[in-house]
């Protein structure tokens, strides 16, 4: 089974000003338009910051602005975008039902991109709540509105991989791993590269091989550390500690918790900071 922190690995998120930006501002529109900025600029500045509840409220007026002028894009986008900020509650019903406006038969006409993005984020979801079938179902309807060379092609491969590696399958998980690599080549992928390389560390851990767990996953951590991503950061440290304890160098897995929890403390993120503090006291005080 994975530990909780890896169901955090491959969250799509759109913390952009991304609804109010969908359409060209004609003057009926203007004041929506501005009003619509506003609340994803708030609720951006309050995601990044930790305040969770306040990027929902934020989120909520954005949508509901989309909605009253039937911007499609918008809705999608800021329906997303509140699932993400659910989700980081912990609120799993809610996040699922905040995608309802794009999955759930909507009368609108909603961009294949943006329906490949909804599902995902579902299947995401599913996937946390250990509902593993239902998870695979969403990952295909994401694949099939995806289509070739969709931008969101790592993502859904990471996820595969993440399924396969649950289930056990950890030569499959690590294919789709490899295969997530090579959709994320470009410099705007470096955040599903990384994830990729965090699975491959993950599935060789699953396989019993810590040698080949460290290159791949000191590789993430590199490029987690250089697009400035504390929840990521942290996992590749966890990683690396399990790696490092597998291959009995118990010393330097405690480093690598006791960095995690710095990094999560850093954060506020108080389930992680509760899970680097189990993963050191498992270590006892043998070095």
């Amino acid at each position: 089974m994975l530990n909780r922190s890896a169901l955090w690995l491959f969250v799509v998120a759109v913390l952009a000003l991304l609804a109010a930006c969908a359409q060209q501002p004609g003057k009926p529109l203007a004041a929506r338009q501005a009003e619509a900025i506003e609340a994803n600029r708030k609720a951006e500045l309050r995601f990044r910051s930790g305040d969770f509840d306040g990027a929902v409220r934020q989120y909520r007026e954005a949508l509901r602005i989309a909605q009253s002028v039937e911007d499609a894009d918008g809705i999608a986008a800021n329906a997303i975008n509140l699932s993400i900020a659910y989700q980081r509650l912990g609120k799993h019903a809610e996040a699922r039902a905040s995608l309802a406006p794009v999955l759930d038969h909507s009368r609108l006409s909603f961009p294949p991109a943006r329906l490949a993005q909804a599902a995902l984020r579902r299947a995401v979801l599913d996937f946390d709540e250990r509902r593993h079938a239902s998870a695979a179902e969403w990952l295909e309807k994401a694949t099939a509105w995806c289509g070739p060379g969709c931008a969101l092609s790592g993502a859904i491969y990471n996820v595969r991989g993440l399924l396969a590696l649950e289930a056990g399958r950890t030569d499959a998980a690590a294919a789709s791993a490899r295969a997530a690599l090579d959709a994320s080549r470009g410099p705007d992928d470096r955040v599903e590269a990384a994830n990729a390389m965090r699975l491959l560390g993950n599935a060789a851990i699953r396989a019993g091989d810590a040698a080949a767990a460290l290159a791949p996953l000191s590789e993430a951590l590199a490029i987690d550390r250089e697009l400035a991503l504390p929840r990521k950061i942290y996992l590749d440290l966890v990683g690396l500690g399990r790696a490092s304890a597998l291959g009995g160098e118990r010393a330097a897995a405690r480093t690598y918790y006791e960095r995690a929890l710095a990094v999560s403390e850093a954060d506020r993120d108080t389930r992680a900071s509760a899970e680097a503090r189990d993963l050191i006291r498992a270590l006892g005080n043998n070095p």
